[in-house]
Parts: C-alpha cells; sequence; structure tokens
C-alpha cells in the first residue's frame, strides 16, 4: 500500500513494486517479520482498549464513591451500596477483615499498623492488575522499531547479493529488495508510535486512579481507627455555621439627666 501510494506518479508500464509483490520477494523472512509486527500491533490496540475499560469501569465508581458511600451509617452500609466486584468495595471489605482479624491476633500489634498494612496491600492488588499489560506495550514501543529494522537489513543484504551475483546488475533487479526493506522500516515505526502512546496515557490514567485509592483508603484508616468518629466531610452535607446575632448598641440618652444619672427637676 505504502509502496503504491509513493508510486503513483511511476510511468505507465514500469514494473510492480507494490508491498505484496516486494514481501514476496523477501520470502520468508520478510513474512516472519511482517507476521510478528502484525501480533505486535493487535496486542497492542488489544491492550489499549481492555484497559481503558477497566480504568473508566474504576472512575465511575469513584464517582458513586463520593456521591453515596459517606453518607451511609456505617462502612457495612456503605459498601451494601457499591458493587460486588467494585475496587472501592474491596479496600472497604479487607480492611473490616483486618479489623475482626486484629482482635485474634496473639502477637501485640497495633490496630492502626495492622490496618494500615492491610489496607496498602488492597490498594497494591488493585494497583497491580491495573497495571498488567503495560509492560507489553512498553516491549513493543522498545522493540518494535528493531524488528523492522532487522527487515531491512535483510532486504538490502539481498539486495546487495543480487548486485554481486550479477556484476552490473538494472536498478529493477534491486529496487524489489530495497523496497521490501524500506517498507519493513515504516511498518516498524507505525507499531511503535501507537504502543508508546498508549503506554504513556494508560499510566498517567493509572497514576490518578491510584491516587484516589490512596485517598479512599486513608478515609477508611481513619474511620476505622476511630470507630467511626473521623470521616471525610461532603461537599453537599456541608454547612456554614451562622454567625452570632450582634446585639444593637444601646443609643446614648440626650438629656442631662441621662448623662448625669440625676432626676430630672419638675416643672
Amino acid at each position: 500500500m505504502l509502496t503504491n501510494i509513493f508510486a503513483a506518479g511511476a510511468p505507465a508500464g514500469a514494473p510492480n513494486f507494490g508491498f505484496w509483490e516486494a514481501l514476496e520477494q523477501g520470502g520468508a523472512i520478510a513474512w516472519s517479520v511482517l507476521g510478528i509486527l502484525v501480533i505486535m500491533s493487535v496486542g497492542s490496540f488489544y491492550i489499549l482498549f481492555t484497559k481503558l475499560f477497566e480504568q473508566q469501569k474504576i472512575m465511575n465508581q469513584a464517582k458513586r464513591v463520593r456521591q453515596n458511600f459517606w453518607t451511609s451509617n456505617s462502612l457495612r452500609e456503605g459498601a451494601a451500596k457499591l458493587d460486588k466486584n467494585s475496587a472501592y468495595r474491596q479496600i472497604v471489605d479487607d480492611g473490616l477483615a483486618a479489623q475482626e482479624q486484629h482482635s485474634r491476633l496473639t502477637d501485640p500489634v497495633e490496630a492502626h499498623d495492622w490496618l494500615h498494612g492491610s489496607l496498602a496491600r488492597s490498594e497494591a492488588a488493585i494497583n497491580s492488575k491495573l497495571a498488567g499489560g503495560l509492560a507489553f506495550l512498553a516491549t513493543v514501543g522498545a522493540t518494535s522499531p528493531f524488528v523492522g529494522l532487522f527487515g531491512t537489513v535483510v532486504g538490502i543484504y539481498r539486495a546487495l547479493v543480487k548486485i554481486g551475483a550479477a556484476g552490473q546488475a538494472a536498478i529493477g533487479d534491486v529496487a524489489g529488495p530495497v523496497g521490501e526493506a524500506l517498507i519493513m522500516t515504516a511498518i516498524g515505526l507505525v507499531v511503535a508510535v501507537p504502543a508508546v502512546l498508549a503506554y504513556n496515557w494508560l499510566q498517567r490514567r493509572n497514576k490518578a486512579i491510584a491516587e484516589d485509592l490512596s485517598a479512599f483508603s486513608n478515609d477508611v484508616l481513619g474511620y476505622l481507627a476511630s470507630n467511626g468518629a473521623v470521616r471525610p466531610a461532603l461537599a453537599s452535607k456541608s454547612t456554614v455555621a451562622a454567625k452570632p446575632a450582634v446585639a444593637p448598641k444601646p443609643v446614648a440618652g440626650s438629656t442631662t439627666a441621662g448623662q448625669t444619672g440625676g432626676v430630672p427637676p419638675r416643672s
């Protein structure tokens, strides 16, 4: 396709140096390189769309947490309002389980440390699940240009072999291998650029989700450590304290009696 576009101005009757013709001249190596790059590209887009779905799901869960969770009377009641497989419900359930387990510990451990460690493990499990597959994107972005370059090197080598075997080869004899070589380089870059962009974008979104989970985990820890006395303030429920009314100052008397405190003389 690329070669057809670039060769659009070629004169009529010129040899066909299209994409498939170049691959046929490249043989098994060219087809193998193309197959590897196609697998990398399909895998990259699959991970991109699946991770976007997972991230958006957790972001929607965060909106429901801010709207409904902290208006509940207890953590269990709030957890019942969340989805069963919600990441935020997992943190709440792990915190409640850690609170129950602390009373059965034989080794004296402070409740705060035990709860903090349990919630941190829950956060790490969620973040690890979100990060799954991103290593593949990073690998594709780093290696696909070199896979394409391998095809380029092989194509140029084949062109040089043809020139050496013919002694004085025409340009038509080497255009096919050289064209196949350049196509492999272009395909490698086409695969690498979306993978790198997707990796950086997903990483940024994961960072924002991790910050929200950390803040929620800290709020749950404060609630458990204070037996419900400490919970985040909700903007929708916050009230502004009314300022105390200031009593009006008495107006000073204008009579002599009011100034001196004496009784006014009778007329």
